[in-house]
């Protein structure tokens, strides 16, 4: 299970923000997951409940943020469509993927002394 060593190594982070802060307990903590990352959502939710128990994070809510795909020429930097051919249509150029395809730990909420 792809996810569950994800959220592994998000908690093993999460774990080590929290002890550097002296944290007594973590609240939340928000993920960002592209559309085009290859994680399913669902997947890292249960490895999540599987992951947090008996940890820092046992109390925790995890809210996935989903990041949708975007794209933008390589040559000029302007955005290009998706759904269709990746090449912009002004210049000719290839397109690149600008958004959509990572996987972030954006913020973590902690109760500290």
């Amino acid at each position: 299970m792809h996810e569950y060593a994800l959220m592994q190594a998000l908690m093993d982070r999460v774990g080590e923000e929290a002890a550097a802060r002296r944290a007594l307990a973590v609240h939340r903590i928000v993920v960002r997951i592209g559309d085009l990352s290859g994680v399913e959502a669902d997947l890292l939710e249960s490895a999540f409940e599987i992951v947090r128990a008996g940890t820092m994070c046992e109390g925790a809510a995890l809210e996935i943020e989903r990041v949708p795909a975007t794209w933008v020429c390589s040559g000029c930097g302007q955005p290009v469509p998706s759904g269709g051919r990746l090449q912009c249509g002004g210049c000719g150029f290839p397109a690149r993927l600008a958004a959509g395809g990572e996987i972030l730990l954006g913020r973590i909420e902690l109760e500290v002394p």
